[in-house]
Parts: structure tokens; C-alpha cells; sequence
């Protein structure tokens, strides 16, 4: 498995995985000229091998089961979104957006709310049962006194592979060194003025937890883009999902935007953040007016 990328080299990790060897590999040209881009997380073929210097040559890539285009991760089995309590503080929208980012995958969602230690208990508390309206069930973490390392472990342990990522500053590095000490992955500030994490992530590199489980840590970034599709929009808000698994919309097209015979509810607190993402959407796809 393509476990790094390093310049216009590939780090790959032999089968079986708990043997930790480890390659620095370049690419047959035939791939180049095939068109077949080589990610992390790709499962791939090696030739040439040379065991006492650490090289080998990549001559084939597997067809993938999953792919992720940011962060550019294949053969993903899950997606670990976290979000910050507090430095930097909670935002709503931010929030949704990496949530509809991850639920356009089709992969199961899990929801980290870091930083716990920072917010008192009552507080916390509050948001959580706020998070579950919006149809998830956080876990509460904290890199500074151990609280939920080992449910995330556990978690983490029942994937193939699973995807941390979050905006900047939220500490997915500390996370990560909180589950293997050893890594002493670099961590960043965040900005007092701007309360905006400060990249320490650079590229997408997996570490193993386990027998045949991986996360993969990613490049922190702070404001994902909507889906581009206003298609199945609906889909992508668990607690809209769920209005309309039971009692579907009896008009097919419909955006639930008040239309008249609509019959989902506004009663829902994300609903003010699907009309902005519908009417954005419907913006983008209008024919511009230029002469």
C-alpha cells in the first residue's frame, strides 16, 4: 500500500503490514503512460525489489474501492471528521460544510469534538446534544488529559482506513500523537487575532494502528467548498434524511425550499444553512449574463 508520497517518489509498505517494510519507490513510465495516477492509500504491485537499500519500482495499481479528491485519499472505508469545542471556536457553517464534504463519500461519518478540556462540562454538553440533532453522535476528545483516546482508538482499529480530517488548528496532530507517541508529529499555534489553526500537516501520510487498520492525517484546511451537486443535496443532511425516509416528498424535483405540498419541516436548526447551500448552488448553475 502507497503510504506516502515524498516528491516524485511513493513510500510503500510491504504485505503483511506488521512487518513495517517500508520502500521508496519510483514508477514504471508504462503507468505514466497509461494515465494511471498513483495516491496514497493505492494498493499497487512492486518489482525490483532491493530489501537492503529500501527500493523498488511500482509496476501496477489495483482498482480502487473508494476515492477521496480532497484530500486525495483511495480505498478510504471511513471519514473522521473534527471540529474544535474552542481555539478556534465552533462555527456552524464551517462545520456543515466538512460534514456535507464527508457525507458526500458515501462512507460512514464520524464526528470528533476536540479540545473538550477548554469547555466546561455544562457547555459541552449542550453541543453535543446540539450535534446529535443535526443526526450525529460526537465523541468528546482531549489530547491534553487522555479523555476519549482509547474510544477513538478502538474506533479507528475496526477500519481498513480511516481519514482525520477538519479545519486548521483543531488538533488532529495532537491526536494522532496522543494514539502513537512515536510519530512526534510537528504542532501549530492558533491564531489569537484570527482563530485560525496554522498548517502543520503538509501532505496526506498513513500511520498504522494496528493489524490491517490505518488513519491517514491530512492537510488541515478551513473552508471546503458545497457539493456541486444540487442533486441529492438532501441526502447529505442526516436529520433532512431522516424526515424523508419515512414520509418522502411527494413532488420528485423538490428543493423543500417552502415550496407549496412540500411536506419536510423548517423545525430544524441546519435548515437556515440547506436554503443558503440550495440558493448558492442554484447561483453557480445559472447561465452567466456576459455580452
Amino acid at each position: 500500500m502507497v503510504v506516502a508520497l515524498q516528491a516524485n517518489y511513493l513510500e510503500v509498505e510491504l504485505d503483511p503490514p506488521d512487518q513495517h517494510v517500508r520502500l521508496l519507490c519510483t514508477r514504471r513510465t508504462r503507468l505514466n503512460h497509461r494515465g494511471a495516477a498513483v495516491h496514497v492509500g493505492d494498493r499497487v504491485g512492486v518489482e525490483a525489489i532491493d530489501l537492503q537499500q529500501g527500493r523498488a519500482v511500482v509496476s501496477d495499481v489495483e482498482p480502487r474501492s473508494s476515492w477521496l479528491t480532497r484530500p486525495p485519499v483511495a480505498n478510504v472505508t471511513a471519514v473522521v471528521v473534527a471540529l474544535a469545542v474552542d481555539q478556534p471556536s465552533f462555527d456552524p457553517d464551517q462545520a456543515s460544510r466538512f460534514l456535507l464534504t464527508a457525507e458526500q463519500t458515501g462512507l460512514q461519518v464520524q464526528l470528533l469534538l476536540t479540545k473538550c478540556d477548554l469547555l466546561p462540562l455544562e457547555q459541552r454538553q449542550a453541543l453535543v446534544q446540539r450535534l446529535e440533532g443535526w443526526g450525529y453522535a460526537p465523541l468528546a476528545i482531549s489530547s491534553a488529559t487522555g479523555e476519549g483516546l482509547q474510544e477513538l482508538r478502538q474506533l479507528l482499529q475496526g477500519q481498513a482506513l480511516s481519514v482525520l480530517c477538519g479545519p486548521s488548528g483543531v488538533g488532529k496532530s495532537s491526536l494522532l500523537n496522543g494514539l502513537l507517541p512515536e510519530l512526534s508529529l510537528r504542532v501549530g499555534a492558533v491564531s489569537g487575532r484570527l482563530q485560525k489553526g496554522r498548517h502543520t500537516t503538509r501532505h496526506v501520510e498513513l500511520h498504522a494502528l494496528g493489524p490491517g487498520a490505518r488513519v491517514a492525517d491530512t492537510p488541515g484546511f478551513n473552508r471546503p467548498d458545497l457539493p456541486k451537486e444540487l442533486h441529492n443535496l438532501e441526502v447529505l443532511f442526516p436529520e433532512l434524511r431522516a424526515q424523508l425516509e419515512p414520509h418522502p416528498c411527494r413532488f420528485r424535483d423538490c428543493l423543500h425550499r417552502d415550496e407549496p405540498g412540500c411536506g419536510v419541516s423548517r423545525d430544524w436548526e441546519r435548515y437556515g444553512i440547506y436554503r443558503r447551500a440550495v440558493e448558492e448552488l442554484l447561483e453557480l448553475s445559472r447561465p452567466s449574463r456576459g455580452g
